[in-house]
């Protein structure tokens, strides 16, 4: 193919500079996420070329035959690629026209544009790694459910502030992680409505005066429907920045995750153990076995924010069509940023099927550590009939003397509460050391919180059930979604064949 050909008016080659830093790694990104996508668009759109008499059957047949042949090709091309011709496309093309001459190759393109196709490309290649990182993190939240269904009666401390709050079980913790996961896929989930609409037809930016099916090319390839406006076609690369936003928010969840097993391993805690495959022992303490893989995986959802930060700003003060900020830099680490998320997520799952929950260690602590001691003021207030401040009142006096002795909470009993209570308000509680000891009892306490959103085990159950139920909910609507692509594929291999027996 002459330079004239794809290089309109411009009479030079690219600079090497700018076939190095340009064209060249353009070129092995097209390859490596979006090769099948360009095959893909062109079948579709020479099916419709032919279903709307621009071009005929048997020009179309002609074409069809080489695109197959490229796809059968695999994940790349087997001819050589030169940089030269400035972009893939054009030498997708000119593969296309040695084997059949520029009067049929040269119809592929007709009434379309780089501008249309690259944008069309560009969401068929996300398409297909937005599935693969909805099936990862579905797998996760399944990890995370199936740890805490096994952990129900693992009573332990809460923390706010990270001081000792109030007694709840690891479930109930993990129902908390599961919620904002939940919350994390539901925005992932309606990422895929502004992602999945087809900007084929919309041209360089203009629309064409060809009597065109955008709808028909739209169906082949899986989308829901075609974007409406010609500049939005080429416009638009916000499916990208939306799926990053999204990723930096769930990425933030499994570092907040992270962060607390990284502190509840600490011996100091001992509320868990990571497993021997994901830890690491000191090169010269033989006492240590880091938590290296939760080290990693809060880490990396820096660079997940990085990407997304990226594509933000790329886009800021852009024109609203069609510019190389656009269609070449703004999605530049999407697959990175999708690539950091997975890789956190794969990882959660390996770390948290692999945890050891010590429960023993996690009650004891619990019992002395103070975070009971507000059932102790509820049981002030139920007892003798004083105001919840009032309680209070004694109830910090009462662990300002624990802690002055060098007690543990569990050593509370009715010769440290009565003193305290004369003292403020003139007079002794009515319960007994036993009524006493039960008010301090984390597990009598976290079991009796009953009401929706507490920590009692039916209630833990019912929003775990909960928890399935919606991730058995987003994975079918996931596999729903995936059909229907895989069945709007089958058909257009289908009009191929039948396209190409008709010549």
């Amino acid at each position: 193919m002459s330079e004239k050909i794809h290089r309109g008016k411009i009479k030079t080659p690219p600079d090497p500079l700018v076939v190095k830093y340009l064209i060249e790694p353009a070129i092995k990104s097209d390859i490596k996420y979006r090769y099948q996508a360009f095959l893909d668009c062109n079948k579709a759109h020479v099916l419709m070329l032919a279903k709307q008499g621009i071009v005929t059957e048997p020009v179309a047949a002609a074409i069809l035959k080489v695109n197959n042949e490229l796809a059968a090709m695999g994940d790349g091309p087997t001819f050589d690629v030169d940089p030269g011709r400035e972009d893939f496309y054009f030498n997708i093309e000119a593969y296309l026209i040695e084997k059949v001459g520029i009067e049929i190759g040269g119809q592929q393109h007709t009434a379309r544009s780089r501008n249309d196709l690259y944008a069309t490309c560009a969401r068929l290649a996300v398409r297909k790694a937005y599935f693969d990182i909805c099936h990862v993190f579905n797998q996760m939240r399944q990890a995370v459910i199936d740890v805490a269904e096994a952990n129900k009666d693992a009573v332990f401390a809460g923390y706010t502030h990270m001081q000792p709050s109030e007694p709840i079980t690891f479930a109930h913790y993990c129902s908390a992680i599961l919620n904002a996961m939940e919350r994390d896929y539901r925005r992932l989930a309606h990422c895929f409505e502004g992602l999945n609409i087809c900007p084929l037809g919309g041209g360089s930016m203009g629309s064409t005066t060809w009597n065109i099916d955008r709808e028909y090319t739209s169906k082949l390839l899986g989308f829901d429907k075609p974007v409406d406006n010609s500049i939005d076609c080429v416009a638009s690369r916000d499916f990208t920045t939306d799926i990053l936003a999204v990723l930096s928010l769930a990425a933030n969840t499994l570092s907040r995750l992270c962060q607390d097993l990284y502190v509840w391993a600490t011996p100091d805690y001992g509320y868990i153990e990571v497993s021997d495959s994901c830890a690491v022992c000191s090169s010269i303490m033989p006492q240590k076995k880091n938590p290296w893989v939760l080290e990693h995986i809060k880490a990396k959802a820096a660079h997940v924010e990085g990407a997304f930060m990226s594509s933000l700003n790329v886009l800021k003060n852009v024109i609203y069509s069609h510019s190389e900020d656009t269609c070449g830099e703004c999605a530049k680490y999407l697959f990175t940023g999708i690539d950091e998320m997975r890789e956190m997520c794969e990882l959660m799952t390996v770390s948290i099927k692999g945890i050891t929950v010590k429960k023993e260690r996690m009650i004891e602590t619990a019992k002395g550590n103070f975070c009971t001691v507000t059932e102790l003021a509820n049981y002030l207030v139920r007892h003798d009939k004083i105001s919840f401040r009032m309680a209070h009142d004694i109830v910090a006096e009462v662990v300002a003397h624990m802690i002055e002795h060098n007690k543990k909470a569990d050593e509370i009993g009715t010769d440290v509460v009565n003193p305290i209570f004369m003292k403020l308000f003139g007079r002794t509680t009515t319960m007994t050391d036993e009524e006493v000891r039960a008010a301090l009892d984390p597990k009598k306490i976290a079991y009796a919180k009953t009401c929706i959103g507490g920590t009692a085990p039916d209630e833990v159950q019912r929003q775990l059930d909960g928890r399935q139920d919606a991730l058995n909910r987003d994975n079918a609507e996931l596999e729903s979604r995936e059909q229907a692509v895989a069945k709007a594929k089958a058909d257009m291999e289908c009009a191929v064949s039948e396209m190409i027996a008709k010549a």
